[in-house]
């Protein structure tokens, strides 16, 4: 078991895996179900779907997709998108997934973060922020799929949802996303050094010391990353791959 979780992070668009740039420009990489039993082989942690047109379509989230990945997933896996009520998560639960991961219903209504924490417990319910600076350098959480800027603080929203009961907060820094130009350190950092719930770094990652720097100078405890692990080469070629367990332990053993 590695020290420090490495997630790949997958975007579902109805049945198809997606990867976008910035939050945008989404393009067609696969299936999910054969992404995921590539996955199990490699021997990966933990996976994160998130259905990024759930929420900005108004839909509820896709339980038959659900139950199929978690029929096919020997990892634990969380899933967020269109995740609205505690029979949502119920169900959720029920099918398979570990961990229900709550955006906009989580802006517009944190009391489901409350009561979902208590009914299922915290360690399975992820606060996940998608932040992104302003044209005066400040940081604010956007929510439905990045698309609504809601203005709030992400480090004093963090502390918020920490305090409602999320067991994690998954960050997010938009203007990282598929750029493979690093986390955002900064981001990280002020979000993980103001709550005492694990923080999962996410959006940017373009290397494996990527991991590293986002752990010991982000201060992030678990780390996610969509196209380090979808893309390879300078043209993007579609292969899904994961490091070795011994690769990414070395990452993270200090000297």
């Amino acid at each position: 078991m590695l020290s420090v979780r490495v997630m790949p992070c997958l975007l579902l668009r109805r049945r198809g895996l997606v990867k976008t740039v910035k939050f945008k420009d989404a393009a067609y990489i696969g299936d999910p179900i054969n992404t995921v039993r590539i996955f199990n082989e490699m021997e990966v942690d933990e996976l994160v779907f998130l259905d990024i047109t759930a929420s900005p379509e108004n839909k509820a989230p896709q339980f038959d997709l659900i139950e199929e990945i978690a029929n096919e997933c020997f990892m634990p896996f969380g899933y967020g998108g269109g995740l609205r009520s505690l029979d949502d998560i119920h169900r959720l639960f029920d099918l398979g997934a570990e961990k229900a991961v709550l955006n906009t219903v989580a802006i517009k209504n944190p009391n489901l973060v409350s009561e979902a924490a208590r009914r299922f417990g915290s360690q399975s319910v992820i606060v996940s922020i998608d932040a992104r600076r302003n044209l005066w350098g400040r940081y604010q959480v956007h929510g439905n799929g990045g698309r609504e800027n809601t203005k709030l603080d992400p480090v004093e929203y963090a502390v918020r949802m920490a305090n409602a009961g999320a067991g994690e907060i998954l960050i997010t820094a938009m203007d990282r996303d598929g750029t493979f130009s690093g986390y955002d350190l900064e981001l990280t950092r002020s979000v993980a050094e103001a709550v005492s719930v694990p923080v999962i770094a996410c959006g940017g990652a373009g290397t494996l010391p990527d991991f590293q720097k986002a752990v010991w100078d982000g201060r992030a405890a678990a780390v996610a990353a969509g196209s380090l692990f979808i893309y390879q080469g300078a043209h993007r070629a579609v292969l899904v791959n994961y490091p070795k367990p011994e690769q990414l332990q070395s990452l993270f053993d200090r000297p």
